[in-house]
């Protein structure tokens, strides 16, 4: 099924990176496979980050989105959500990954 199927991630990005670690395959199906891993991981910290941000926004806007009336302006607000740094962070250390911004952002 590999060979008719393109991931998200081109082929010519998996094999610089498989390169770069010292992997050697000929097998398309094989790097194939394995840009699907990377897009499934990718996609299941982007989904993880996204409900952290769900959460965040919850916790902090439930009271005040309360008070406001409602109608067309006030459903669109509440399926805006922002991703923040925070969130990704959250996400992140759920698979055992560290992220930190640089001193210099600090």
């Amino acid at each position: 099924m590999l060979d008719d199927y393109e991931p998200l991630i081109p082929n010519e990005v998996t094999d610089y990176y498989l390169q770069r670690v010292g992997f050697e395959c000929e097998d398309v199906r094989l790097k194939r496979l394995l840009s699907l891993a990377a897009q499934k991981f990718v996609s299941d910290i982007a989904a993880d980050a996204y409900q952290h941000a769900r959460i965040r926004a919850n916790a902090t806007g439930g009271r005040s989105r309360a008070n406001q009336p409602s109608g067309p302006a006030s459903a669109r607000d509440k399926t805006k959500t922002t991703l923040m740094m925070e969130d990704l962070s959250s996400a992140l250390s759920e698979y055992g990954i560290t992220s930190r911004k640089p001193e210099f952002y600090i």
